[in-house]
């Protein structure tokens, strides 16, 4: 038992050392440096075959030139194959690109309402402001101007004290004197007390019958006999003043007469 264990003890290194030098000596294993070429004997036959073209090429006399007898036979045409147009392959249509066209004509549907109603309103809110502008520039231009001197508050409060005043003697009287009665003092006393104004009021209100020709017409027809009314009003009073005052001649130098005839 104990020679056993001395053998394999002293077995072990001389095993290692037998293993580690076939190793070391054995070319064919490892290599500390790049194979040789000498190794292998065998080369590749696409290398031999492009070497031997090339030097074949190289040793080849050049061709002859060819003599003018020879003609030069012309390439036959090539034939083509004839395509066929491709027919184009209908798509069919898949239910998303049917509800992605209706969601695109709701919302083309949509925007030209939107921008018909936005429309609208643009117009709509124009007009008031044109109107309100049109409204505040008129009353403006119904006042006097500060030139003529004229004031508005207290020739307003004797136009109302003179309507006011009509109504009153016209109380008892029927429903057209007492409705004619203060328009006709008032619009007197308006046109004594405030005439600028009262022109400027008459030049607004001719603006406006304009545009109603029967209107205008009525109206200057009843201005041109007024005016003609007025006109033999003060002719009429001339007259009389005429024979009044002649008549107070005659009866002056009547008593004139009398008298002398009486000395």
């Amino acid at each position: 038992m104990a020679a056993r264990l001395l053998f394999q003890r002293r077995a072990a290194p001389l095993t290692a050392a037998v293993l580690v030098g076939s190793i070391a000596f054995s070319p064919a294993v490892a290599h500390a440096e790049s194979p040789n070429g000498r190794q292998f004997p065998r080369k590749p036959i696409y290398d031999d075959d492009l070497d031997d073209l090339i030097s074949t090429s190289k040793t080849l006399p050049p061709p002859p030139p060819p003599s003018p007898q020879t003609k030069a036979v012309e390439p036959a045409p090539s034939t083509s194959l004839i395509t066929l147009p491709e027919t184009p392959s209908v798509k069919k249509e898949t239910p998303t690109d049917l509800l992605a066209s209706h969601i695109r004509s709701a919302r083309l549907y949509l925007y030209h309402h939107s921008c018909t109603l936005e429309d609208a309103v643009n117009s709509s809110l124009s007009r008031a402001f044109d109107l309100e502008q049109s409204f505040t520039t008129t009353i403006s231009n119904l006042a006097p101007d500060r030139a003529s001197g004229e004031k508005l508050m207290p020739g307003a409060i004797y136009v109302l004290v003179a309507g006011m005043a009509g109504s009153i003697i016209a109380r008892n009287r029927n429903v057209l004197l007492r409705t004619a009665t203060p328009l006709a003092l008032g619009i007197t006393a308006a046109w004594t007390v405030l005439p600028v104004t009262m022109n400027n009021v008459s030049e607004l209100l001719w603006y406006y019958e304009k545009k109603v020709p029967a209107v205008a017409e009525a109206h200057l027809q009843v201005r041109e006999s007024v005016e003609k009314g007025v006109y033999m009003g003060k002719v009429h009073a001339e007259l009389a003043q005429r024979k009044i005052e002649e008549g107070v001649r005659e009866v002056r130098e009547a008593v004139e007469g009398w008298v002398r005839k009486g000395k």
